[in-house]
Formats: structure tokens, C-alpha cells, sequence
């Protein structure tokens, strides 16, 4: 393992979402990241937020199983996990007795609405969280109903990547003389906390709730989409006012008059501007209006889908996505190091693929191992070496 964060071992719960968005983080960085799967686990060799790590199948509702993961808790330094409150208790792996075990573990718990409160017992999705947090009624358009975000913002912006932040700092307070202690990370505060901005803008007055009304969710002309001649979108985001002239100047609207006479920033000229940019946008294809705002700071690019995204220009000249598994592309690790550059990924290993190498790390015997495996409390994929050959050459064709 190679990175900025090597020599920790982390061990990962499975979970969906920002549980595993936080260890692919960390195992990207160098950390030694070990999934606990479950037996029913099915393998997907596409799994991005499953790279890097290895696997271990564990049946933890089993006894057996329970103290087998309680041993290799003992030998981390972290811990994820992300079932709803009480769970992990249930199992015998809460964090009072594993931190008992191992005073210095940072003990991680995601959830979306935290350990306490009156819905942490209730289920919940990104655009849940985003709801009661105030920030769903930020996004969309005006007159039309708020629009969820995909589920970037609770689930990996607001719980995966604050997680991570969550536990690296706790580790660092642990190598600074500090005692291991328990992360609350709930995606609906990280939401809340994303929206710092927002919340600003509002108590000083200078937001309005009605969605779609400001200048950067869509209510400006000069910070929005536009349709263009091929039916692809054209992304434009002039705000200072030397970029929106530099804008108005090669959209050929420096001298319309209905662009002059107010300020750039009144609402009031808003829907006129907004209909006159469609109008002009709307002449011309994407590429064509890309192609004009490929040099100068107009703060105008290309809505690119995800299959054009990697061949972009800049894209490719920053190597930011890499073919981790055949065919098949993934953004790279970020942010980047200069001294402790990231590890290149490998690709999601089989549930149970790596059970038999962490069970003989542990001290397991051979007797004891096959015990395990009868009982059930432990599931084993014995592997084609030509499957480890192939990554190890997907990895050094990489590195070159």
C-alpha cells in the first residue's frame, strides 16, 4: 500500500452509500482498508466505492462470527460502520466493548440522522435528510417543485466525504496522545454544514427562500443552462462583472438594450435577459459556443454527459479517470499529494476473497479456520491466481 495514509488499518462494515464512499477515500490514500462482507454479498467487479480493499465474508449475527470480528476491530485503528442505531450493539459490536477492547480505535458511525433524536430510528434517502435540513428548498427552479440533487449532497458531500474528514482528524488527535473515541457523522447535519454559504446569505438578508429567485440556483441569467441549436446545454457561470462582460461580448449582447440601463445585479431585468440569452443560445450548437469561450474568462463550458466527460481536453490532460477495471472508467483518486501520491486502484475484490489471508494474519490455524467455515461464521473464495496476475498487471500498466 502506497499513499499519504499508509500503515492504518480501517475495517469497513458493508454498508451502501457514504459507509463505503468514506473507505474508498481512504484506501485510495494508502490505508489498509478490510470490508466485512456479508455471506449473502454479490460480487460486482464494477463497484467504485468498493476498490482498493480487501474482503473478508463474516456471518456476524452468528457468535462465532461476532468475536471474530471483535478480534480484527482490536487490531485497527478505525472502524466503519453505518446501520441504524442500536444495531451494532445488538451484535455484541458496539462501541463500548470494542473500544474497551482497543482504547485508541476511532469508532465511525454514519447514519442519516445521527444516534439520537426523534427519526434516528426511522429510515431515510439523501433526498430525506435534504429535506428537513432546509437544503432541498434551495434547489430548482422557480415556480416548479424543488429538485433532488441525484444523491450527491446528503449521501457523499454530507456523510461520505465529512465522514471521512470526521475520521482522519479523530485519528490524528489519536497520534497526537489523544483516546480513541466515537464519530456521530449524520448526513442530515453534513447537508446543513454544506450550506454554511446559504444559511449566510439568508440571516443577512440577502436570500429569498422562493426557489429559483437567486443568483446562483438559477434565477440569474448570467448563472444557469441554456439549450442550445443541437439540443445539448450549454453551462454558464459569469458572475463578476468582468466576466459578464467578457460573456455578454461573445454571446454578441455587449450593446443590446436589454442588457443596459440597470445593474447586472437587479432582479428586476432578470427574465428579460434570461429570455433574450436563450434566444441567442439557442442559434448555435454547443460545441460551436464552446469552441468560442475555449480561450478567455467567460465562465461558459460545455454540459458534457458522462460518457464525453473523460475525453475532454483538461480531463484527459489530468489523468482524472482511470480504467480500473476493463472497459470500464472511474475518477480518480482526489484530492492529489505531492510527496505521498495516491495509490493506483484496483479494482472491487469477491466477497470472501481475501478471508483466508486476514483469518491466518489474525493467528487463525488451519483447524480452527475450517471450523469456521462449517459453522458458517466465515465464507472463503478460493481464488484463480490468474485473477491476482491480471491485477497486478492492470496495475503496472497503469503506473507506467
Amino acid at each position: 500500500m502506497t499513499g499519504l495514509l499508509s500503515g492504518l488499518r480501517i475495517i469497513e462494515f458493508q454498508g451502501i452509500g457514504p459507509g463505503p464512499f468514506c473507505g474508498m477515500m481512504l484506501a485510495d490514500h494508502g490505508a489498509e482498508v478490510i470490508r466485512i462482507d456479508r455471506p449473502e454479498t454479490r460480487h460486482d467487479p464494477h463497484d467504485t466505492l468498493g476498490r482498493s480493499r480487501r474482503s473478508i465474508v463474516i456471518d456476524t449475527r452468528q457468535p462465532d462470527g461476532a468475536a471474530l470480528a471483535r478480534r480484527l476491530c482490536a487490531s485497527a485503528d478505525a472502524v466503519i460502520e453505518g446501520y441504524r442505531p442500536g444495531v451494532m450493539e445488538k451484535l455484541g459490536l458496539g462501541p463500548e466493548v470494542l473500544l474497551a477492547d482497543n482504547p485508541k480505535l476511532v469508532y465511525g458511525r454514519i447514519t442519516g440522522w445521527g444516534q439520537d433524536g426523534p427519526l434516528a430510528q426511522t429510515a431515510g434517502h439523501d433526498i430525506n435528510y435534504l429535506a428537513i435540513s432546509g437544503v432541498l428548498s434551495t434547489i430548482g427552479r422557480e415556480g416548479e417543485n424543488p429538485v433532488p440533487p441525484v444523491n450527491y449532497v446528503a449521501d457523499f458531500g454530507g456523510g461520505g466525504m465529512l465522514f471521512a474528514f470526521g475520521l482522519v482528524a479523530a485519528l490524528l488527535h489519536v497520534r497526537m496522545g489523544g483516546q480513541g473515541q466515537v464519530i456521530d457523522a449524520a448526513m442530515t447535519d453534513g447537508a446543513s454544514l454544506l450550506a454554511g454559504m446559504t444559511w449566510q446569505l439568508w440571516s443577512g438578508g440577502y436570500w429569498n427562500e422562493a426557489t429559483g429567485t437567486n443568483w446562483v440556483d438559477s434565477g440569474a441569467p448570467f448563472y444557469d443552462t441554456y439549450r442550445c441549436a443541437d439540443g445539448k446545454h450549454l453551462a454558464v457561470g459569469a458572475i463578476e462583472p468582468k466576466f459578464h462582460a467578457l460573456m455578454l461580448e461573445r454571446f454578441g449582447l455587449a450593446g443590446d438594450p436589454v442588457f443596459t440601463g440597470t445593474d447586472q445585479m437587479d432582479p428586476a431585468a432578470w427574465p428579460a435577459r434570461k429570455r433574450r440569452m436563450a434566444e441567442v443560445i439557442a442559434t448555435r450548437s454547443r460545441d460551436e459556443w464552446a469552441a468560442l469561450f475555449a480561450d478567455p474568462d467567460g465562465c461558459v463550458s460545455p454540459v458534457l454527459s458522462l460518457g464525453e466527460a473523460p475525453e475532454h481536453p483538461h480531463q484527459r490532460a489530468r489523468q482524472a479517470f482511470v480504467e480500473v477495471v476493463p472497459g470500464g472508467l472511474q475518477p480518480a483518486p482526489a484530492p492529489r499529494f505531492s510527496a505521498t501520491p495516491a495509490q493506483v486502484p484496483w479494482q472491487a475484490r469477491r466477497p470472501g476473497e481475501d478471508t483466508l489471508a486476514v483469518l491466518r494474519e489474525l493467528g487463525c490455524g488451519e483447524e480452527e479456520i475450517a471450523r469456521l467455515e462449517a459453522e458458517g461464521a466465515v465464507r472463503a473464495v478460493r481464488g484463480d491466481p490468474a485473477d491476482d496476475e491480471l491485477l497486478a498487471m492492470m496495475g503496472a500498466r497503469k503506473r507506467r
